[in-house]
């Protein structure tokens, strides 16, 4: 007789799954795999970060106030915006101690300066780092692309050569410039190494005219990291509001990413209390089941 060996995620919700079970019956087809066709059906949710950007102020003030809040709020995960101060092995003492762990962080990509990022980056236990931007300018003709595309490739090697992942966040710009029948965000990534992965912001792409399950399906497996933001997205200095307040579609949008491997939290900025809008939006996501968090 066979065993049937249960996944963890069973086992540790069995009277919710076997509840299930008693209502679901397999089809013909499905009668050879029987329960394992049943749980192979389920998707565990793609675990909560949050960019510390968001609490650029109140990090500036107390940085390690922000983690420890943050964590008792439940994040798996930040995703780093500068050291307010602390060196890497603090931040990372207290994010341990907090319950995190560093999903990604935002560095430059200067010649200059990503090299002693990079050292930061590893000495905190963060293995992503992503461009957070390239200003318009960057993007205003296929030589400056072609520019933009080079420096990128560029970090990509020397993060690539330390075994870290390098990844590129987008703004509105890049969907608004439109050259020779195509957006400056394609012609961008027709350029890049394909080990350059993404970190999609769906707002921003909302903004700028693009429709983020579009680009998602684009993007497949590059994508690897999706910015979770809402609000009116009618224009790009209109302030931000807590996830599933706004005008998106979050269900739709994450549904359509069932391979990333983080939801990041971000907004720009709020006319409420930003630690509301965030434990808000936290709140939303993991309830919802879209996200996982630790509580």
């Amino acid at each position: 007789m066979a065993v049937l060996v249960l996944p963890k995620f069973v086992t540790l919700h069995l009277p919710i799954v076997v509840g299930l079970a008693a209502e679901w019956v397999p089809k013909p087809s499905e009668q050879s795999t029987g329960w394992a066709g049943y749980v192979d059906t389920m998707t565990v949710a793609i675990p909560l970060s949050v960019q510390l950007y968001s609490l650029r102020d109140e990090c500036a003030q107390d940085f390690e106030a922000v983690l420890r809040r943050l964590g008792q709020i439940g994040f798996v995960g930040v995703e780093l915006a500068g050291l307010h101060g602390l060196s890497a092995a603090t931040t990372a003492s207290i994010l341990a101690d907090a319950g995190l762990v560093v999903s990604s962080g935002h560095f430059g990509a200067s010649p200059d300066v990503l090299l002693g990022s990079l050292d930061e980056a590893q000495e905190v236990g963060c293995d992503t780092v992503i461009l957070a931007y390239l200003p318009p300018e960057n993007f205003v003709s296929l030589q400056a692309i072609d520019a933009s595309a080079e420096l990128i490739n560029t970090a990509h090697a020397q993060a690539s050569a330390r075994g870290m992942t390098f990844g590129y966040h987008n703004h509105w710009w890049e969907f608004e410039t439109v050259l020779e029948g195509r957006t400056a965000w394609s012609h961008l990534w027709d350029r890049l190494n394909p080990g350059v992965i993404a970190e999609l912001d769906v707002y921003w792409a909302t903004v700028g005219g693009a429709d983020p399950k579009r680009i998602i399906a684009e993007l497949g497996d590059r994508l690897q990291l999706l910015h979770v933001k809402d609000g009116p997205a009618d224009d790009p200095k209109s302030a931000m509001v807590s996830v599933g307040s706004g005008t998106l579609d979050i269900a739709a949008i994450l549904g359509a990413a069932p391979t990333a491997k983080w939801h990041v939290v971000e907004l720009d900025r709020c006319d409420t209390d930003m630690f509301t809008a965030i434990e808000d939006s936290y709140r939303f996501l993991t309830s919802t089941g879209l996200s996982r968090g630790r509580k």
